[in-house]
């Protein structure tokens, strides 16, 4: 799994696996801390479909954490304030960049996430379409 990938099913996922998972790492590891968890600021950058020119929507609050496990760095970023969480993203990052045996078990934790997110993601789906008006049957009498 791809780190784009798995940092999409950990954010968007429950918070609960990300915090799980970090603990695992955190109980066998020493775990140093290079950048406290923080916030900061991303700019937020947007394509305008007409012209195809970029801009800059604005501004939006993040988290960010830094930290290394055997020598491996990992980072934390997050939108929002979720310190906790930010720590736990930079944790599991730094687990998969020093290749630490306990991520090849999370792979098939990850994708029952990522099968939860999506299935969320379907009835969230549906519920939008039974509000969908249809003018082509629509009754204009």
């Amino acid at each position: 799994m791809k780190r784009k990938q798995r940092t999409e099913i950990l954010i968007n996922g429950s918070p609960e696996v990300a915090i799980s998972l970090s603990r695992d790492i955190m109980n066998r590891y020493n775990v140093v801390v290079i950048e406290e968890p923080n916030h900061g600021l991303v700019m937020v950058k947007v394509r305008e479909t007409a012209q195809q020119s970029l801009f800059y929507l604005g501004e939006v609050l993040v988290t960010e954490c830094k930290v290394q496990i055997e020598g491996a760095i990992g980072v934390g970023l997050i939108k929002g304030d979720d310190p906790e969480k930010a720590y736990a993203l930079a944790v599991i990052d730094a687990a998969y960049a020093a290749g630490l045996k306990e991520t090849k078990e999370w792979s098939s934790i990850l994708q029952a996430e990522s099968d939860l997110i999506a299935i969320g993601r379907a009835a969230f789906q549906a519920k939008v379409l039974q509000t969908k008006v249809d003018f082509e049957t629509m009754d204009t009498d």
